[in-house]
């Protein structure tokens, strides 16, 4: 019996470069928004401890915001919450939640929303995966992605949406999915379930519009982040040639489209999937396990 493969490094590894934006460069970053362009706004951010979604809470606050900021580990969004604060002088609301417990969701959805006010925007990114041959995904491994990247993406928007409904408020959900056209190879877990909240997005975008609930995804390609310490560096040495800009995204790049698409600027954009890819649709193929010898042909993408 074929044994399978193991692309894990140990994401704890010192020897291992450090990836992503400081908060040092999230508090200096420049932006094209002005900065009052989200006061009286209140969003809530999952996964907004790191990455992608500290960099959305360190952009929204800087941008006015009331933000909320929710995930697993209590000390991420501490220390998240402190930083923003220091650079900003904002307060920063923190849950510590795991968004595949529904009740655990509703019970914090209520509390932002009566502590706020009500949300405006609901920014779905938290998620995870791991780099793994399908063939070999233990029945444990893949309902661990789908329940968090569907199953509590999902969570998330009905429950924001029904509280939305009966407070007669209108909503704005962004779900942060991946650009799944072509396959995720290596990543086939985390392709179906994002492919799911796609669809499922562009689904109750038509069912919500009545309650004036609008919902958009953005689908990030090569962004890096701390979450690069999931993948072998051999794989992150090609991660860049998927793209014809042969060039990594970062943080900022997400949050600012984040920005936009919570702002009246795009009040009329609903049921859409906006790709951050540097053009990697066109171009090549991720591998986050290391490209396997049967596809390389010699420096292709």
């Amino acid at each position: 019996m074929n044994e399978p493969r193991i692309f894990r490094p140990d994401p704890d590894d010192p020897t291992r470069p450090q990836r992503g934006l400081t908060e040092q460069d999230l508090a200096a970053m420049p932006t094209v928004f002005r900065s009052d362009l989200l006061d009286g706004h209140v969003m809530l951010i999952s996964g907004g401890g790191s990455g992608m979604g500290k960099a959305m809470a360190f952009l929204a606050s800087r941008l006015g915001a009331t933000v909320a900021i929710c995930g697993r580990t209590a000390e991420k969004l501490d220390r998240t919450r402190d930083a923003i604060g220091e650079a900003t002088g904002r307060t920063v609301h923190c849950y510590t939640t795991n968004i595949r417990e529904p009740e655990a969701v509703e019970a914090m959805i209520a509390d932002f929303s009566d502590v706020t006010g009500g949300i405006d925007t609901l920014v779905n990114n938290a998620g995870g995966q791991f780099p793994q041959d399908a063939i070999d995904f233990t029945r444990k491994g893949w309902n661990a992605v789908i329940d968090t990247n569907l199953n509590g993406t999902w969570w998330m928007m009905q429950e924001a949406a029904r509280r939305w409904r009966s407070d007669g408020r209108k909503g704005h959900i962004i779900n942060i999915v991946a650009n799944v056209e072509r396959g995720m190879p290596q990543a086939a877990h985390t392709c179906a379930a994002r492919a799911g909240v796609i669809y499922l997005s562009k689904t109750v975008a038509t069912e919500w519009a009545p309650h004036d609930i609008r919902v958009n995804c953005i689908g990030p390609g090569v962004i890096e982040t701390e979450g690069f310490a999931m993948y072998p560096e051999e794989a992150l040495k090609r991660f860049h040639k998927a793209n014809p800009m042969k060039a990594r995204g970062n943080a900022w790049d997400v949050a600012e489209q984040v920005m936009y698409l919570a702002s009246p600027a795009a009040d009329f954009i609903n049921g859409d999937l906006i790709i951050i890819d540097g053009g990697q649709a066109q171009w090549g193929v991720v591998w986050p396990g290391g490209m396997p010898d049967y596809f390389d042909e010699g420096g292709a993408a």
